[in-house]
């Protein structure tokens, strides 16, 4: 009877195990990489921001040395 009961399990063990055990295939495409082109004209934005902050402070001074 132990015997039974024995096999019984290890046959139930082994088909729980069987049923939760789940595959999957996952396929990845290869991935590209173009080089990327980036202008950036911070420079002349800040240099014209500058000119317009320190444009009266100029005017200003020569007047002052006239």
């Amino acid at each position: 009877m132990k015997i039974q009961i024995t096999i019984l399990a290890m046959v139930m063990a082994s088909l729980l195990a069987s049923g939760c055990s789940t595959s999957h295939e996952v396929q990845l495409a290869p991935v590209e990489i173009k080089p990327i082109h980036i202008t950036i004209d911070v420079n002349v934005k800040v240099d014209r921001a500058l000119d317009n902050f320190f444009d009266d402070i100029d005017k200003t001074e020569s007047q002052i040395k006239k």
